[in-house]
């Protein structure tokens, strides 16, 4: 009887069989994952709406800035306030010593005093005493007169000689000539007069020299010209100060402002009134309104930038003077716009900008025509529709490949 049992392989023949069959499988899945391509990140194409911003830094500063000097030399005696101080319109600041000019305002203000003296004395003494000496040499006038023509009356009837006329002649013309002089003196200490006039320019130049010397000694004090924070001091008591130095600078209650410099290639997106958010770097997830008030009509040569100013109508009170801030200035806003990540569109400055689009595992070059754009985000105005796939940025393809997409997590524009 012939035995028919198949004899078991050798033990190097079952393991070279096992190793082609993995070779096998190994070069057939090669074969197939080569086929499908390799793994690329995708990102979905969106549709929501969609606000452009133009982001830009700055820092905060009040309108304008208050520096507060100096007019006169002197030394300084007093300095009541500190560095960062809240102080109130007309608080003092900065004390000088005054002596001199005190002194000064004393010998001013007796100069004003005698002044005065003298045109009451005008009014009370010289002008009635000048009215008087007019009566009386108008009197005496009249008398001479009176009696000139008696003796000439008498002589034409030959009672007296030509001396006796003669001599009454002369009395009428020195009684007139004195009537003349005191009528001149009653007038010139009279209203108008060129002694009261003289007198009256006096006290007008004494008045004015008080009042420039009052003037000076109130620039020995200094105060704050309106409300506000000190933002620097530069002066200490004993110090010695010279007219026009700066000595302290002052940061005025107001509207706070934030002003940024934007890069001149987004001048054409902006327009006085739009709406921003801003933080400040100290506080960044703290976030403020602002609003768009000023826009310097030119550029700057060396930078390419344009200085904007912007309103903050209620700051945060965590807001200082020079913070450096971030702000979002709201330029355009879409309804329902077709979003694309910015950074999948090739030659996005360019008149064809395009991205890879993927679709059946197979790349193509897809041209877009694109809108309102931001940082990350850009609007798709034709080309794709939502749910397409575009591939991330920073991988090499090539039209036709095949690929194995990888979808990444979507994010709010």
């Amino acid at each position: 009887m012939t035995d028919t049992t198949a004899s078991p392989l050798p033990v190097w023949r079952q393991r070279r069989t096992w190793l082609l069959l993995g070779v096998a499988i190994a070069l057939g899945l090669g074969w197939w994952l080569l086929r499908r391509g390799p793994l690329l990140s995708v990102h979905a194409v969106q549709q929501r709406d969609f606000v452009q911003t133009v982001v830009a830094s700055g820092h905060v500063e009040a309108p304008h800035r208050v520096d507060i000097g100096a007019q006169v030399t002197g030394t300084v005696v007093a300095v009541p306030v500190a560095e960062g101080a809240t102080v109130k319109a007309g608080e003092v600041l900065v004390r000088l010593d005054d002596t001199e000019a005190r002194a000064s305002l004393r010998q001013a203000d007796a100069a004003v005093a005698q002044a005065e003296q003298q045109l009451r004395q005008l009014g009370e003494v010289q002008l009635p005493v000048a009215d008087q000496s007019l009566r009386q040499a108008q009197v005496t006038r009249d008398n001479a007169r009176a009696q000139w023509q008696r003796q000439q009356d008498l002589f034409n009837q030959g009672f007296i000689g030509q001396a006796a006329l003669d001599d009454a002649r002369k009395a009428l013309d020195l009684a007139e000539s004195q009537w003349r002089a005191a009528q001149a003196q009653a007038a010139a200490v009279a209203t108008g007069g060129s002694n009261r006039a003289g007198t009256e320019q006096a006290l007008v130049q004494a008045r004015a020299a008080a009042a420039a010397t009052r003037a000076r000694l109130g620039y020995t004090t200094l105060v704050a010209p309106e409300a506000g924070v000190l933002i620097d001091r530069s002066v200490e008591v004993g110090s010695v100060v010279q007219a026009g130095k700066t000595l302290l600078t002052l940061s005025p209650a107001g509207p706070t402002q934030l002003v940024l410099s934007v890069d001149e290639k987004n001048l054409r997106l902006l327009a006085l009134g739009q709406t921003a958010l801003a933080s400040a770097d100290a506080y960044a997830r703290q976030r403020f309104p602002a609003r768009v008030a000023y826009i310097n009509p030119g550029v700057n040569a060396a930078t390419g930038a344009v200085d904007v100013k912007l309103d903050v109508p209620e700051p945060p009170a965590y807001l200082r003077q020079d913070m450096t801030v971030s702000v979002d200035i709201e330029v355009a806003r879409r309804p329902r716009a077709v979003l694309v990540p910015t950074e999948s569109v090739q030659d996005l400055d360019s008149a064809q900008p395009w991205v890879w689009r993927v679709q059946g595992g197979v790349v193509t070059r897809q041209p877009v025509h694109l809108g309102l754009r931001s940082p990350s985000w850009t609007e798709v105005r034709d080309g794709l529709k939502p749910g397409d796939q575009v591939a991330a940025a920073g991988t090499v393809l090539q039209e036709g490949q095949r690929v194995r997409p990888v979808a990444l997590a979507a994010s709010a524009p």
